[in-house]
């Protein structure tokens, strides 16, 4: 599985720990950038970057991050076969994998501790789609829903 991963300058400091743990934890990651501080960044233009490239092939994650977390989580879910949402804890991340095979983890990076980032970002990485009937079901309602829009 491949990880591909923003952050605006918001989340930027954030995003280079996570990067750097998600190397030397042997990921397979592709860093989209913010790749240095910059104040006037726009948070859309990563967002947009990780969306496109994991709405493209199945098996891929994302990781994008903001200071509130919903910029990037607004304009991820904009792209088709997208399932982004804000982690609020390891636990709510894990049932957004299992129930939902959410693919993309967003961080609120201005309310969201280094640690607590660690365990969310190991528990999407870790944790299966349960395949479910009802929980495939709604995914194909989703991907109706998608297809009439």
């Amino acid at each position: 599985m491949k990880v591909y991963i923003g952050a605006d300058h918001r989340g930027y400091k954030l995003k280079e720990k996570l990067f750097q743990w998600l190397v030397d934890g042997k990921y397979s990651v592709e860093d989209y950038g913010a790749y240095e501080l910059d104040v006037s960044d726009d948070y859309v233009v990563y967002a947009e970057k990780v969306a496109s490239v994991v709405s493209k092939v199945d098996n891929r994650r994302g990781v994008l991050l903001c200071g509130s977390g919903v910029g990037v989580d607004v304009v991820a879910n904009k792209f088709d076969g997208v399932r982004a949402s804000v982690g609020k804890s390891a636990d709510q991340v894990k049932a957004g994998r299992r129930d939902d095979d959410m693919n993309v983890l967003v961080l609120a990076a201005e309310f969201t501790g280094v640690e607590e980032a660690k365990e969310m970002l190991k528990a999407f990485l870790e944790t299966k789609f349960d395949q479910k009937s009802r929980h495939k079901r709604r995914l194909e309602d989703i991907k109706r829903i998608e297809a009439n829009n």
